[in-house]
This record gives structure tokens, sequence and C-alpha cells, in this order.
């Protein structure tokens, strides 16, 4: 039934016994001569009995719509609340309120905290659920990289240090009288040597050295030295002694190695030369190869290598600046602010 109708109904069926009481009362405690009189009296032209009944109930229905809509509006006030606890649409305002529903919005309010602190904890632990989902992804991915780099050394490179010794005999010991077949063994040659570099570098990109525990410098001289044992590339560097955040140390140690991959399979270099300073607050990592060089302007939207350094260095803060002419080699430069040192958090 219908809240208005309910309370109308209930406040006329109490009206109209308090009537009833009420005329009873007074007619027993002063009874009339006559009581055939009751049903001829008139009030202002009304019946009595007329007057007796239409009172109250027309009484009785102004009252209980009073109160129905009264209390109407509070629940329909509640229904407001719930429907935004509902849609999780909280914190929710309780100014303004009625004190009769002071309990019912304490109890609101409760469950709206309840709601609030079970949804942060269910996104809390989803992000954790995807950080270790991430992390274990990381290390299947690790570990593949490092079988893949480890079955390229044992086959692939094997066999191509192999047929490059082959060809080096031959060209040494055994020059063909034809000079076209002489040209074409040569040219072999330098293609088993090009794929050698080209496998190195990949082999750099698979399974590349990690800092750890070690330090910017100690890893450029643990990459550079294994690097000069494999390759066939005058390699030079010079570091310099400070620190810096370990997060600034990972970003400059994978620019290096991008660099060190893309002069070792594009650039023909004889040379290498790797610079690692500290100047006024500024971290300044130069690469340096005497290659073949190439037109920045070219390549520079296209290169996949390329935007991957100039982005590490743009996530440190940093600028990343490269200039290589065609046949003048190419000059990699980038600075990054030393704005804090992992020694002074414990001054």
């Amino acid at each position: 039934m219908n809240t208005v109708i309910r309370h109308v109904l209930t406040i006329i069926f109490f009206t109209l016994l308090m009537s009833l009481m009420t005329v009873t009362i007074v007619l027993l405690a002063f009874p009339p001569d006559d009581w055939s009189l009751i049903f001829d009296r008139k009030l202002n032209d009304i019946p009595f009995l007329a007057f007796v009944f239409g009172v109250p109930i027309i009484f009785g229905t102004i009252i209980g719509l009073i109160i129905s809509l009264y209390w109407r509006q509070r629940l329909k006030h509640v229904e407001h609340q719930l429907s935004h606890v509902e849609k999780g649409q909280y914190p929710i305002s309780f100014e303004g309120s009625y004190r009769e529903l002071g309990t019912i919005e304490d109890h609101i309010e409760q469950i709206q905290k309840k709601m609030l602190q079970q949804t942060e904890q269910a996104q809390r632990l989803a992000t954790e659920r995807a950080n270790d989902r991430d992390k274990i992804l990381q290390e299947i991915v690790v570990q593949e990289r490092n079988r893949l780099a480890r079955e390229l050394h044992d086959s692939v490179s094997q066999h191509l240090f192999a047929a490059s010794m082959m060809m080096s005999a031959i060209n040494e010991l055994e020059p063909p009288d034809d000079p076209f077949v002489e040209r074409q063994l040569n040219m072999v040659e330098k293609t088993i040597h090009q794929s050698q570099l080209e496998m190195r570098a990949l082999l750099l990109h698979l399974r590349p050295v990690a800092l750890k525990d070690k330090s910017l410098q100690e890893g450029i001289s643990e990459l550079l030295n294994e690097l000069t044992q494999k390759v066939p590339l005058n390699i030079e560097w010079h570091t310099e002694n400070f620190t810096i955040d370990k997060g600034i140390e990972d970003q400059l140690f994978r620019i290096l190695q991008e660099s060190v991959s893309n002069t070792l399979r594009h650039a023909n270099a004889s040379s290498l030369d790797v610079t690692l300073m500290k100047r006024d607050n500024w971290v300044i990592l130069r690469v340096i190869d005497d290659g073949v060089g190439f037109i920045v302007n070219d390549v520079n939207s296209g290169s996949y290598g390329l935007e991957n350094m100039r982005e590490r260095a743009l996530e440190v803060g940093g600028t990343f600046k490269l200039i290589s002419l065609p046949n003048q080699g190419t000059r990699l430069e980038v600075k990054v602010p030393a704005l804090t040192e992992e020694g002074d958090d414990n001054d």
C-alpha cells in the first residue's frame, strides 16, 4: 500500500475512534432526555452525526497527508543516500540531514567507509597482481632471451667463426688464379665477418650485461672489456669516479649498450671511444666512432634504436644529441642533470 494512503487511513481511523469515544463518554455522562434528538440535531445546518463523523475524517485526512509527506521526504533522503552508495559515489555529505534519521545515516556512513576500504583494497590487490604478473613475465622473457643467446652463441656464432677461419685460410694459403673468383671469395669473407658483427650485436641485445650491484663505471669497463676480446675494434674508454642515482646509471648503461650495438651493426668502424664524466652537476656520456656515418635527418624519425635512446635520456630529464656525417663517423652525447647523489641521503 502507498505510504500516503496508509498514513491517511491510519490517522482517520484513530481520529474516528477518538471522536466516537469522546461522544460516547459525553452522552453517557450527560444522557439526553430524548435520544431521537441526536439524529435531528444540527450544528450550523450540518447534521450532528455528519459533524461527528465528517470532522474527524477531514481532520485525519489533512494530518495524515502532512505526516505522510513529512516521512516520505525523509525516506526519499535516505533512498537518495543509498543510491549514491550503490553507485559507488562517495564520500557522501550528510549536511542538512534530519535528526530522526541520524542513526540510519550513521550506519550508511559506516557502510560507505567499509565499501571504500574494500574498493581500495581490491584495487591494491589488482595492482599487486599486475605487478607480480609483469615481474613473472619479465623473468620469463629474460630467461628466454638468455636461452636464445646461449643457443646462438653455441651454434650459429661458432659456425660463423669456423667459416671465417676457413675463408681466411683459403684466401691466404691458396689464392685462386682467377681474379673474379678471388674477389668473390674476399666478398664472402667480408660477408661472414659482417655477419659475425651482426651476431655479436644481436647477442648484446639478447643478453645485455646487467649492472646489478656494480657501479656504472664498473659496468662500462666490464662491457667494453668483453667486447675488446670478441670484436676486431680498437675500443678506448675513460670514466671519471663519481656517484649518481641508480636510475640514471641504469638508463645511461642501456643507452651505451644500444649505441655500441648500432656501431657493431652499421658503422663498419675501426675504433670506438667512450667517455663518462661529470661537469657542473651534469653527467655526460659520449660515444664516438670513426665509421661510415650517415645523414641524421634521413634516419632520425624511423630508427627504433635512436628513438629508444632518446626516450631513455628524456626519462631521466636529460638531453640526447647525435652528430653524424657520411664517411666522418658518428658522435653521440647524452647529458643528464645530477640533482642528487646516493651518498647525500646518508650524510
